[in-house]
């Protein structure tokens, strides 16, 4: 039983099934990264929404005099030297000058913005301060909703969500808190292929695929 838990559970459970599709695309955004950034060269790096134990598995962090800053709207801590916590707002990042990081990362933020105003905000920002980027978003049409794991829940109803998320025990084996389910009811926007572009003109979108779908969408520029 608990290793079907654990199978259903959140993407921060190591051993899920959205882990699972994190850490190949964790590989696929290296192969990348790589290709722009020499193993031995310092570089700064803005982890928007990020969280140490994305970079556990990675040799990124150790690169000499590499920093990355993991921006929160809480403080995220990290145990390695070259990893550090800040307090901040994905859409308005006016601590940070033009241009001053080398990359910009995001995993699974910016359909957590309320309004497509606000996610503008957020591009605009990272187009700003980052000479790079890398940002994912799960795909709208994906069959399963990514967040519930319930199959198309982002085109139910906002009620029927609800009670299916607080009622039942049909989102990942369990029964949510209600205020939980109703901030992310709240908060999540899904985007699309398309509406990814308009946010990040003239980039590349990288396509995560499960037997043929689109899974999750990444616009970057590490390729241009």
């Amino acid at each position: 039983m608990s290793f079907i838990l654990d199978f259903f559970a959140a993407s921060d459970n190591p051993n899920s099934l959205g882990a699972r599709f994190r850490s190949k695309r964790q590989k696929d955004f290296e192969a990348l990264f790589y290709k722009i950034f020499p193993k031995n060269k310092p570089i700064r790096i803005l982890d928007v929404g990020g969280t140490d134990y994305f970079w556990k598995n990675s040799l990124i962090p150790d690169i000499p005099n590499t920093e990355i800053i993991l921006l929160n709207l809480h403080q995220e801590f990290s145990d390695h030297p070259n990893i550090v916590g800040m307090k901040g707002d994905a859409t308005s990042m006016l601590e940070f000058e033009t241009g001053s990081f080398d990359l910009i990362f995001s995993n699974s933020v910016i359909e957590h913005l309320y309004t497509f105003e606000n996610q503008q905000k957020m591009a605009n920002e990272v187009m700003r301060v980052g000479k790079y980027f890398f940002i994912q978003t799960p795909n709208k049409y994906f069959p399963v909703e990514a967040h519930y794991a319930l199959p198309f829940a982002q085109f139910y109803p906002k009620s029927l969500t609800y009670f299916l998320l607080t009622k039942t025990k049909l989102s990942r084996l369990r029964n949510w808190d209600p205020k939980d389910a109703q901030q992310y009811l709240d908060e999540i926007r899904l985007l699309d292929e398309q509406q990814m572009r308009d946010l990040f003109p003239k980039t590349e979108i990288y396509q995560e695929k499960v037997m043929g779908l689109v899974k999750s969408i990444s616009a970057h520029n590490l390729s241009l």
